[in-house]
């Protein structure tokens, strides 16, 4: 039994020690170069390239932006971009969505990424055209080109001299998102299944390539290891939510036979990187379904003006906008 246990645990370690090639999404050469990230990302109409950049870098810091906004290296004569984008990793096509009036993300590609821990989604947004080649179920190699960057959206507008790749890194959410999505009765049908943008969830794409190019991370997993938990909640609940089937790897390996509910550990963003299941005896006083708020980073909290997870009642910490749409979809708390 310890040999066995030696085992895993080295097994384990020798997979987080394993460093994963990747590549950067569109030809400008900015970031391979080391250049400051002013000189590839897209401004969003401000002016100010950090406008194109992962988080609450709008409006003030109140507006969230869930990806990076990168920016052409050539154009037609029209002044239209013409840069093809390119698979970060190898994986296979999720989802294609070729109307570009039917999202905010115009054009888009999303590709899962099973031959990495935990299989991260990749997502190509506001494209001009997708390779005719790419669809559903497709496996994609690194560095495989999926479609021209450009300016596609749906309703509004991205000037000519504004064209750029949206590109997003993340996690999705629930593979129950039509029944939360009926629920909130949002007044128009889905037309994205279970890649809706409200059903991913993206961290920071150029943090963690920088963290990567310094080895200061190999992979997904030592990048989710670092991240720093801003809210952490139990709840009590015998659900298991798909969340946790499909990113084992972020689950707490000691697990009891009989779950009373969980603990989960959320970034500044609400991505819940961190579970572990709890016993019944450590949930007990609970309701069922009750969420607690055990430990909320304040000073982080308010600082990140563009997300809300936890609000003051009555002298303690209740969930705030973001964190009860996340336990909605999760838990299935209505």
């Amino acid at each position: 039994m310890w040999k066995l246990f030696v085992l895993t645990l080295l097994g384990a370690a020798t997979l987080a020690a394993q460093r994963i090639e990747i590549n950067w999404p569109a030809p400008h050469p900015g970031f391979a170069q080391g250049r400051p990230p002013a000189e590839y990302l897209q401004h969003a109409g401000s002016g100010d390239p950090e406008s194109g950049n992962f988080g609450g870098v709008r409006s003030g810091g109140g507006q969230f932006h869930e990806g990076i906004d990168i920016v052409p290296t050539k154009r037609d004569r029209r002044g239209e971009a013409t840069d093809p984008v390119f698979a970060v990793l190898d994986g296979v096509v999720r989802h294609v969505s070729q109307m570009a009036g039917k999202s905010s993300y115009g054009r888009y590609v999303v590709l899962e990424h099973p031959g990495v821990e935990p299989a991260i989604y990749t997502l190509y947004a506001h494209l001009a055209t997708i390779d005719v080649g790419i669809r559903p179920g497709m496996q994609v190699r690194r560095g495989q080109t999926l479609g021209v960057m450009g300016r596609s959206a749906g309703g509004y507008v991205i000037p000519r001299e504004r064209a750029h790749l949206h590109f997003e890194m993340g996690l999705m959410v629930t593979r129950d998102f039509q029944a939360w999505y009926d629920w909130r009765k949002f007044g128009s049908s889905n037309e994205h299944g279970l890649y809706n943008g409200m059903n991913l969830m993206g961290f920071n794409p150029l943090d963690f390539y920088q963290k990567h190019r310094a080895r200061a991370v190999d992979n997904f997993l030592d990048y989710f290891a670092q991240m720093e938990p801003v809210v952490k909640f139990r709840i009590a609940t015998h659900r298991r939510p798909d969340f946790v089937d499909r990113y084992p790897e972020l689950v707490h390996k000691d697990r009891p036979m009989l779950v009373g509910g969980w603990e989960v550990w959320c970034d500044w963003t609400g991505l819940p990187f961190h579970w572990r299941a709890l016993t019944p005896a450590e949930v007990r006083g609970m309701k069922p379904n009750e969420v607690r708020l055990i430990e909320v980073d304040e000073a982080e909290e308010r600082r990140q003006r563009s997300k809300q997870l936890a609000v003051r009642r009555a002298g303690g910490w209740a969930p705030g906008r973001d964190l009860q749409t996340l336990l909605q979809q999760l838990f299935g708390l209505r």
